[in-house]
């Protein structure tokens, strides 16, 4: 529809005088005359300035801006220096929330809480010199190059194969490695490669020719061997070759990964691994 002849958009500056120009007592047809501008389009104008209560433009009906702009430079500057934050990683950096990502844990039943309170109510008493006693074991998984989980990143268009912007990959993954280890509070044990899958025949010889050994020289005859409740670990030849050695193991509540304090360890190795 065309616009009617004498309309046209008054600019903030001729909105602003006309205003002064209509508090001053003049006429709209002075003021339509000296602004060129219809006489119905100066009336229009002053009675929406009017019914919206003196202000020159009508509120955006839109949504409230939350951030202001120098917070949308902080976020910007967060993704492009990060391109893998994903925007609830933002927004928690906005509020002061950092994003960590969730540990996760074994399902701990109602047996499995009780068995753990009575296992630490029994060694509640324990001092120093029972714990210096005592070889942790455990084995782990080590992947050899990049991640198991899926990564995300924030990038700008057209970047996507941009270098800072991909993650390298290998055939097959790259592999992992299995690994048994111990350690005590006299110093750290071997870590022992495991080449293929680990069953009791292979555990026994991880205990006859690595654990023993290391056990005898840095804790002597008299000490207590940790290990968790892993279905190798508990079968009869290997129990059979505990009693034959007369080598004393320490009682151990299922789904205790918590309670190994080898666990940070292999948490800490796994760090400096992926950052090589």
């Amino acid at each position: 529809m065309a616009r009617p002849k004498g309309s046209r958009n008054l600019s903030e500056m001729e909105q602003k005088a006309i205003v002064e120009g209509h508090h001053q007592g003049r006429t709209h047809r002075e003021l339509a005359e000296q602004f060129k501008v219809s006489r119905p389009t100066l009336s229009k104008f002053l009675k929406r300035w009017t019914l919206q209560g003196g202000f020159l433009h009508k509120k955006s009906p839109g949504r409230p801006r939350i951030t202001d702009s120098s917070m949308d430079r902080n976020i910007i500057r967060m993704s492009r220096s990060n391109p893998r934050l994903t925007s609830s990683d933002i927004a928690r950096e906005a509020a002061g929330l950092h994003g960590r990502r969730p540990l996760k844990k074994p399902f701990i039943s109602a047996g499995n809480r009780k068995a753990r309170i009575a296992w630490a109510k029994a060694h509640l008493h324990w001092g120093r010199e029972e714990r210096s006693s005592v070889l942790w074991s455990d084995e782990s998984k080590f992947l050899l190059f990049g991640t198991d989980g899926i990564t995300w990143i924030r990038r700008p268009v057209a970047k996507r194969f941009h270098r800072r912007y991909r993650i390298p990959t290998m055939k097959h993954g790259g592999g992992s490695c299995l690994v048994w280890g111990c350690f005590s509070a006299h110093g750290m044990g071997p870590i022992h490669h495991i080449k293929g899958i680990i069953d009791r025949k292979a555990y026994l010889d991880i205990l006859e020719k690595v654990m023993l050994p290391h056990a005898r020289r840095a804790l002597g005859q008299g000490f207590i061997f940790q290990e968790d409740n892993d279905s190798k670990h508990r079968s009869s030849d290997v129990q059979q070759w505990f009693r034959r050695r007369r080598i004393t193991r320490l009682d151990w509540p299922s789904q205790s990964l918590d309670l190994n304090i080898i666990e940070p360890l292999w948490n800490e190795l796994k760090e400096r691994l992926a950052g090589e």
